[in-house]
């Protein structure tokens, strides 16, 4: 699948822990278009697993999303952006400063996540967030072009999101 994007969007990757977004991101964008929670959450508290300094972490996440936006950059937020509440400031600041967004969706299998989870090296995520996470992004699907996506692009498969290429117009 070929995801083309305008260069100068919004991009939200949208998915439980485990689903692959953060490489996704590493793969397919420059490390300066990538705005991650757990590395704003490690600029603020020196620990990107600090789930205490989440507050802190996304007011940070929200000043660099608004001026990477300002500036035409497309802007890539690796955060699992699963409820229409922590997707409402960052649609509210691409309509702000006139830009596309966009929603990949890592609409893997739970069983999928839940094995990659277990796998990672530098923070595994308690088997129930993971539950809950998944259960809230696929609640969340029929309802994010209606949010304000100008694109929903989603991936049903570990071998789609292999498969997947990214192209800029």
């Amino acid at each position: 699948m070929k995801l083309p994007l305008p260069d100068h969007s919004l991009v939200l990757l949208i998915g439980p822990a485990g689903c692959g977004k953060s490489t996704f991101a590493r793969k397919h964008f420059r490390p300066t278009e990538v705005v991650s929670s757990d590395a704003c959450r490690g600029m603020v508290a020196d620990d990107e697993a600090d789930q205490t300094a989440s507050k802190d972490a996304f007011e940070l996440l929200h000043r660099i999303v608004a001026m990477r936006l300002r500036r035409g950059r497309l802007t890539v937020v690796d955060a699992t952006n699963v409820r229409a509440r922590e997707r409402k400031e960052l649609l509210a600041l691409a309509r702000a400063h006139r830009r596309p967004a966009v929603a990949i969706v890592f609409d893997l299998p739970l069983r999928t996540c839940q094995q990659r989870n277990l796998r990672r090296t530098n923070r595994v995520v308690p088997r129930e967030v993971v539950r809950v996470q998944h259960r809230r992004m696929r609640l969340s699907l029929p309802r994010l072009k209606a949010e304000g996506f100008a694109k929903v692009l989603v991936f049903c498969s570990a071998k789609d999101v292999d498969a997947a290429t990214v192209g800029r117009r």
